[in-house]
């Protein structure tokens, strides 16, 4: 049976959420919507939030909430997603691309300074948009040091601060239950951004079937989202949409922990394949701990023979980053992204994998050519 790479999480209870909308008849903005939003504050603890039909949206909203001039610059991750370019462009912004590192896929703080100094003089720069690129989370609060207004996108890295703790607290039960975790309002302190996207797509790590939240963590900041309160429905997350969004996030503590027990197996068979190979993983350096939202290797060559090989074990395996703004190959000035999108492969990481699945890819990882 063939494996997919990517599968979103969606167990009885959310399916049961779903028809309970739809026997009831509320599908479209509601009670469902202002319940979401008010279940996110729980673990996120935001001052406002608007509830909105995508990720690209919800870009749209916080940029404009900036009041950011026609024409200015807006830095980007050239591993961005390529909607970014987009909505920059619907908004008459200039987009100003920025070059990662080989051990990791995030911004930092000395390539976006980087990027300013390469920029035209006469472009000034009005936001820095910090995408979580496959989970990974930036060192946001040196980012915003530079005075520069930073949004940031946590769609792929939504749980790397929940305080699961370590396997031995929990045979210790220092660990607390899972009321206990969901209610805490300090399980994310480390959202530095002025704005913050949530998104909730197919391939985010909490998904509504499509949506994202946009919010802020302080009444200051909030502001400029309050002046869209009244924005029409026609922009807003459908109920029945919410109602999967609710469930996914009453159920985040048990997800990201199957995660990383998944992922506890296949870094296993990352070591075995290290010594005769030069593939090799990203580098996590925040102090968060890595929400495992997926599994990747840089390959010592390209991705041709590896997707071959794997697809004749049936396991499914794909180009990292074939879906950004580099992998459109709009980025010449990006080497680094450049060579990445050509090396970088995801292996399958969900939650729902049996664990017969875990070692058919375990088995994959460690006789990759």
């Amino acid at each position: 049976m063939k494996i997919e790479v990517y599968s979103p999480t969606i167990r009885r209870k959310e399916m049961d959420a779903v028809l309970t909308a739809m026997v009831e008849e509320k599908i479209g903005p509601g009670d469902r919507c202002r319940l979401l939003i008010q279940t996110a504050k729980e673990q996120l603890n935001f001052d406002y939030a608007l509830a909105l039909r995508s990720p690209a949206v919800a870009l749209h909203f916080a940029l404009k909430a900036l009041g950011i001039q026609n024409g200015r610059g807006v830095i980007i991750s050239a591993l961005s997603p390529r909607y970014y370019l987009q909505v920059l462009q619907d908004l008459q912004l200039t987009p100003v691309y920025c070059d990662v590192t080989y051990d990791f896929p995030c911004l930092s703080r000395d390539l976006i300074e980087k990027a300013i100094e390469k920029k035209p003089s006469e472009l000034e720069i009005g936001a820095v948009v910090l995408h979580h690129t496959l989970g990974f989370v930036p060192d946001t609060s040196s980012i915003t040091e530079l005075g520069i207004p930073v949004i940031e996108d946590i769609s792929h890295s939504y749980g790397s601060w929940l305080s699961l703790g370590s396997k031995k607290d929990k045979e210790e039960g220092e660990v607390k239950n899972e009321k206990d975790e969901q209610q805490n309002p300090a399980v994310q302190t480390r959202i530095d951004g002025v704005l913050c996207i949530l998104g909730l797509e197919e391939r985010d790590m909490l998904t509504s079937g499509g949506g994202a939240l946009l919010f802020a963590m302080n009444r200051k900041d909030s502001s400029g989202l309050r002046n869209f309160a009244g924005i029409p429905n026609e922009y807003c997350l459908p109920d029945i949409n919410a109602a999967l969004a609710i469930v996914q996030f009453k159920e985040i503590m048990r997800n990201i922990e199957r995660r990383r027990d998944i992922a506890e197996i296949l870094n296993q068979a990352c070591l075995s394949l290290s010594s005769r190979t030069k593939h090799k993983r990203f580098v996590h350096i925040s102090e968060a701990e890595y929400c495992n939202y997926s599994f990747s290797l840089i390959l010592e060559t390209g991705l041709k023979d590896v997707i071959a090989y794997a697809k004749k074990k049936e396991i499914e395996i794909e180009n990292a980053f074939e879906n950004t703004i580099a992998g459109t190959g709009l980025c010449s000035d990006c080497p680094v992204s450049n060579s990445l999108c050509l090396r970088t492969v995801l292996f399958p990481m969900y939650p729902r994998l049996r664990s017969q699945d875990v070692e058919r890819i375990s088995r994959l990882i460690m006789t990759l050519p």
